[in-house]
This record gives C-alpha cells, sequence and structure tokens, in this order.
C-alpha cells in the first residue's frame, strides 16, 4: 500500500457510507486529528524514575484533538462532519464506534501505518504530560476529496495540525468559508506550525511554551497571517484574547462550583468548540471566549478525554452563574 493515499484510491483506500451526503449543511466541517488516548494516573509530574510504579487503572479512550473539537461541536448543536485519515485496526474501530454512538457524522480514508495514539500521564491535580504517537508518514497526503467533498455547504473549516490538513484551510478560503486551527504548544518558532498560523481565520495556541514571546509571536501572526483573532489559552492563567481590529482582553479561568479540576486532557478542544458554537451563533469574541473558559472548565470536571463535553443548555446554566446576563448563551 501507498504513502500516499492519492495514488491509487480504489486498492489502497475505503470510505465510510457517508460518502455522497455532500448536500448536507454543516455548520462546522473538522479536519484531522482523530486519535486514542492511554490514560495512566501518576500521583506527581515528573515520574521519579523507578523500576515500577503501581497507578489506579489505566483507560484508553477516544481523544485527540480533532475528536475533542468535533464531539464538542456536535454535542453544543452544531452541525458537524468529521474527515480524517486512520487505520483498520482496534483503535480505529474504537473511533467509530464511538462517533457512530454519537451521531457524529465521520468520514475516512484508512492507512496501513495505523491510528494515531497517545500516552498521557495525568497527576493529582488534573495536569497531564502527553506521549504522542502520530503513526502516519510526516509526508502523507491523502486525496483532497476526502474534505473537498464535504466542504460544499460548510459555513466553518477547522484544521487540526496534521502536515496535510493545510490544504482543506485554502480549500475554505477559496469557498468562502471561515476557517480556525489550534497551534497547541507552539514556541513560535517551530516551522511545523507556521503554515497554519498564517492560513486560520481563527488561531488557537496553548501559552505553555510562549513565554515572554507572546506578544511578539501574537503581533507576527496578525501581521503576516490572515487571522482575524488570536486565542493564548493558558489553563487557570485564563485565556487572552487579540482581535486584528479591537485590541486585547483576558478572559478569567472559570470555577464549576461542585465540580474540581481532576484531568485536563481535552480542555482545550473543548475551548475549541464552546469559542465556535457561540462565534458562528452571532457572538463577539469577548462571548466566544467567555464559553471556550467555561466548556474547558466543564471539561477538567471528569476523568479522561472528551468523556464528558458540556451541551447547550448546560453551558448556557455555567455561563449565567458565572457572567449573570451578559454571559448566556
Amino acid at each position: 500500500m501507498s504513502d500516499n493515499l492519492g495514488d491509487d484510491m480504489s486498492e489502497n483506500v475505503s470510505k465510510t457510507v457517508g460518502e455522497g451526503s455532500n448536500d448536507v449543511m454543516t455548520d462546522v466541517l473538522v479536519v484531522g486529528g482523530a486519535g486514542v488516548d492511554t490514560i495512566v494516573r501518576v500521583d506527581d509530574l515528573p515520574v521519579p524514575f523507578a523500576d515500577s510504579h503501581v497507578v489506579p487503572r489505566i483507560d484508553t479512550v477516544v481523544g485527540h484533538t480533532g475528536s475533542g473539537v468535533a464531539l464538542g461541536c456536535h454535542r453544543l448543536g452544531l452541525a458537524t462532519c468529521f474527515v480524517d485519515v486512520i487505520g483498520d485496526d482496534h483503535e480505529g474501530a474504537m473511533l467509530r464506534d464511538r462517533f457512530t454512538a454519537e451521531g457524529l457524522r465521520f468520514e475516512h480514508v484508512l492507512h496501513q501505518s495505523g491510528t494515531r495514539r497517545a500516552v498521557n500521564l495525568v497527576d493529582a491535580a488534573g495536569r497531564r504530560m502527553s506521549f504522542y504517537d502520530p503513526r502516519h508518514p510526516y509526508d502523507l497526503a491523502p486525496d483532497p476529496s476526502l474534505w473537498r467533498g464535504p466542504l460544499e455547504g460548510a459555513r466553518h473549516v477547522h484544521a487540526s495540525i496534521m502536515p496535510w490538513t493545510v490544504g482543506a484551510l485554502a480549500d475554505a478560503a477559496g469557498a468562502g468559508a471561515t476557517t480556525s486551527t489550534d497551534l497547541h504548544d507552539w514556541d513560535g518558532h517551530n516551522p511545523h506550525h507556521r503554515p497554519f498560523a498564517y492560513a486560520a481565520d481563527l488561531v488557537f495556541v496553548s501559552g505553555s511554551r510562549l513565554g515572554s514571546a507572546e506578544d511578539d509571536v501574537v503581533a507576527d501572526v496578525l501581521d503576516r497571517g490572515r487571522a482575524r483573532l488570536v486565542v493564548v489559552m493558558d489553563g487557570a492563567k485564563g485565556s487572552r484574547v487579540t482581535v486584528r481590529e479591537g485590541g486585547s482582553f483576558a478572559v478569567a479561568a472559570v470555577d464549576i462550583p461542585g465540580r474540581p479540576a481532576v484531568d485536563s486532557n481535552g480542555a482545550g478542544d473543548a475551548y475549541v468548540s464552546a469559542f465556535l458554537h457561540r462565534w458562528l451563533g452571532g457572538g463577539d469574541a469577548r462571548a466566544a471566549a467567555r464559553a471556550g473558559s467555561v466548556a474547558g472548565a466543564w471539561a477538567c470536571g471528569t476523568a479522561g478525554t472528551h468523556s464528558s463535553l458540556i451541551d447547550g443548555a448546560e453551558l448556557g446554566r455555567q455561563l449565567a452563574t458565572a457572567y449573570g446576563g451578559a454571559g448566556r448563551a
């Protein structure tokens, strides 16, 4: 089987039964980023060196960024389609089963290298350290029909930062759809992230590695790219939003009464999905960031990745609690 999925589609690739349903209107098309997480709970990070550690039950769950954004948007009521390359393996079956159970439209092609996976260490405070296995060859290039069909009628495209998905951002811009991406723990220098930083309308990035360079990195993205705004997500420090025509503001992290943080896996993806929900619903950047903060905090209240995603009704209740009338969804 060739690593280039465009070489011989009939022989090397199979598609889901959703093929041919491109007349369906889609609010959000998520491209790339499906995978499976194995969660290992430890007392502290970093883990002291030892021959072995006894840990609580190890769980393997549907995870990764594209899954989280797609499931989060779907749970919030947005018409969502998710497309990706996965393997014909146990992990790929886990993904298909979860998305079918959720009623999420998932179109995919298969590749011999398998399904992405990660092992995530999570400490008692909910902090995580992820060991990511991307599986696919870096130069993998699926046939663009994977996303071009579902792109027809899509309002918005969110691309995970697999190398091949940047093409979906270009196609979306050409089709008049708005776009977004999450750069995760970009340091502002790694060249892998740069094409995504400059190609999306809404750019999300973790503050974990930006440090004192944050202002310069945000300014560079706005100066050299097409971004309307850049959102720096920074966990317990909240988020910081810079709007091309509207300056900058900060949104504090939210504590949800009776729901302490136990696991930060998937919090950023929950933030992005709720931000998109509010933004595509006509909300401004501040309202969208508040929704993201609530959804991220909600995701941290349950162990595992994407194991308890907030729905629209709960988001509205929590926004009203945190922000009063101004925060209602």
